[in-house]
């Protein structure tokens, strides 16, 4: 590469998961999505521009929270949102987080276990 930098872009976001049937059809009700593909082993949601990718892992151990180093996902709304987006999370089937850091943002958790919080600060 004579002076040029590579780069890269987010292409999308890979969950591990038992079933990637429920995740996918979960993060895609949960975020106003699609399903796109499935495969034996894998689901592509698309989300706004986000492309999410559920995939099946043998064996899957369940995420710990909090203790074990993982990503996550920040979902945002409106400060006046957060009760509504929470009720909506809990509808599509995820459930409140039993340990809750700051009373600002809800960590939930997805049907695998990963999990997410609804805040609305935005960076």
């Amino acid at each position: 590469m004579s002076g040029a930098v590579a780069s890269a872009r987010v292409a999308g976001v890979s969950i591990d998961c038992e079933d990637h049937r429920e995740l996918s059809a979960f993060y895609a009700r949960l975020l106003g999505g699609r399903v796109d593909w499935v495969t034996d082993s894998a689901a592509g949601v698309t989300a706004g521009s986000w492309s999410l990718v559920a995939q099946r892992v043998s064996p899957y151990r369940r995420p710990v929270w909090p203790g074990t180093s993982i990503v996550h996902l920040d979902l945002t709304c409106e400060r006046d949102a957060l009760g509504a987006l929470r009720e909506h999370a809990e509808a599509c089937g995820a459930v409140v987080a039993p340990d809750q850091p700051d009373t600002r943002w809800v960590v939930m958790l997805d049907p695998a276990g990963h999990p997410f919080c609804l805040t609305p600060f935005a960076p």
